[in-house]
C-alpha cells in the first residue's frame, strides 16, 4: 500500500492551516505527509481538478467565495472526487447532521486534540487507500478478463480473497477505537456463520456472513473519542451521537453492490441495532423488514457482549445471559432465530470458549451492550 499521505486543508484562515500542518507533522506515523492549502472552496476544487491523489480533505464551513456546504455538495456530485473522505470542522450538532447527510465522512470541533486529529486522519486515509486498492484491483481484473478469458475463474477467486481480506482489515481498523478486544470480532464472525448454518442459509451465504459480520461496528470510526471512550454513562446528546455509528457504517460501506461481502457488511453495519418491535435505529425497521444478516448479528453480538468480561462490567454467566436475552424475545430479537440459538446454545458456548481473549492484546472497540453503561 502507498504510504504517502496527501491532505488538502481548506480554510480561509492561514493560521489554522499552519496549525494543522504543525500538529500532523509533529506526530509519529505521518512522516510521508504532504499538506495542500486552499483558502476557499473554489481554490480547493481547482487543486482537486489538477491532482488525482488527494487522500483526505479537512473542510471548514464558513468561507468566502465558496463556502464549505456548497463545496461539499459539489465534491459529492463529482464521480472521482466523491470518493475522497471529507472531515468538516463544526461543533454545531445541526451542522454535523446536515453535513453527514450531504456525504461528509466525519467532523471535528475546535480546539483540536492533536492525537484525535491524527487518529481521525489515519483512520479515514486507511479506508480510502483500501478502497483505492479495491477499485484498482477490480479494474485490473476486468482488463485481464478481456485479454485472457481462460484466466477468468482464477481472477474471480483472487478477487474474492482480496474482498475477504479487505473486509477483515476494515473490521480490524474499527477495533483500534474500542474498549473491546480483537477476539470479539473473530467470535462474532464464527458465531454468525453457525447461526446462519442452523437457519438453513446456503453455504455461500454463510461464508459471506462470516466475512461481513466483523464490519458491524466499522462506523465507530466516526464517533468522537471523548464520547466513544467515556468511562461513565453518556448524556442524552452523547448517546444520540453514539447511535450515529450505525448510519456512518452504512455510508462507509455504501456503493459496493458488486462486492457481496462489502454489501453484506453495509447491511449489517446499518441494521444490527434495529429491533424486532421496530424501536431500534437508525431506520426503525420492524420484523422481517430487518435483513436476516442484521437479525443474526444482533443476537450473537449481544450474546458475546453479555457473556464477556469488559473493563466496565463482569461477564454474565451463560444462564444469566440466556435469561436476559429470552426476556427480549420478540422485542429486540427475531423470536424464531432466538429459539434456534437457544436450542443449540451449547454449540455457541463451545465456539465462544475456543476463541478466548488473549491477555495483553486489548484494543478499543465500541460495543452497545444490552443493559450496559451506554443504555440510558
Amino acid at each position: 500500500m502507498n504510504t504517502d499521505i496527501r491532505v488538502l486543508v481548506v480554510d480561509d484562515d492561514e493560521f489554522n492551516i499552519d496549525l494543522i500542518e504543525v500538529m500532523l507533522t509533529a506526530l509519529s506515523g505521518l512522516e510521508d505527509l504532504t499538506i495542500l492549502r486552499a483558502l476557499n472552496g473554489r481554490e480547493a476544487l481547482d487543486i482537486l481538478e489538477q491532482s488525482s491523489d488527494i487522500d483526505i480533505i479537512r473542510l471548514d464551513l464558513e468561507m468566502p467565495v465558496l463556502n464549505g456546504f456548497d463545496t461539499l455538495q459539489l465534491l459529492k456530485r463529482h464521480e472521482r472526487m466523491r470518493e475522497i473522505p471529507v472531515i468538516v470542522v463544526t461543533a454545531d450538532k445541526s451542522e454535523v447532521l446536515k453535513t453527514l447527510t450531504m456525504g461528509a465522512n466525519d467532523f471535528l470541533a475546535k480546539p483540536y486534540d492533536p492525537q484525535e486529529l491524527k487518529l481521525r486522519v489515519m483512520n479515514h486515509v486507511r479506508i480510502k487507500k483500501l478502497s483505492d486498492i479495491t477499485r484498482d484491483m477490480n479494474d485490473a481484473l476486468e482488463r485481464e478478463v478481456v485479454k485472457k478469458t481462460a484466466a477468468l475463474q482464477k481472477a474471480l477467486v483472487l478477487s474474492q480473497e482480496a474482498e475477504y481480506e479487505i473486509s477483515l482489515r476494515l473490521g480490524k481498523a474499527a477495533e483500534y477505537r474500542d474498549l473491546e478486544t480483537g477476539m470479539h470480532t473473530v467470535r462474532i464472525s464464527h458465531l454468525s456463520r453457525e447461526l446462519a448454518h442452523l437457519a438453513g442459509m446456503t453455504a455461500e451465504d454463510c461464508e459471506i456472513l462470516r466475512y461481513a459480520s466483523p464490519l458491524h461496528d466499522v462506523g465507530k470510526i466516526g464517533i468522537p473519542d471523548h464520547i466513544l471512550l467515556k468511562p461513565g454513562k453518556l448524556t442524552a446528546q452523547e448517546y444520540e451521537i453514539m447511535r450515529m455509528h450505525a448510519a456512518i457504517g452504512g455510508k462507509i460501506l455504501s456503493g459496493a453492490e458488486h462486492f457481496p461481502v462489502i454489501e453484506a457488511g453495509r447491511i449489517i453495519a446499518e441494521q444490527h441495532h434495529e429491533r424486532w418491535d421496530g424501536n431500534g435505529y437508525p431506520n426503525r425497521l420492524k420484523g422481517t423488514d430487518i435483513h436476516i444478516y442484521g437479525r443474526i448479528v444482533m443476537i450473537v453480538d449481544v450474546f458475546d457482549a453479555l457473556a464477556s468480561e469488559r473493563p466496565y462490567k463482569k461477564a454474565f454467566s451463560i444462564e444469566e445471559t440466556a435469561t436476559l436475552m429470552l426476556k427480549d424475545r420478540g422485542v429486540f430479537f427475531d423470536p424464531e432465530l432466538l429459539d434456534l440459538f437457544m436450542t443449540n446454545l451449547e454449540r455457541f458456548v463451545v465456539i465462544k470458549n475456543s476463541l478466548q481473549d488473549i491477555p495483553g492484546c486489548e484494543h478499543n472497540p465500541f460495543e452497545e451492550v444490552l443493559k450496559s453503561r451506554h443504555i440510558a
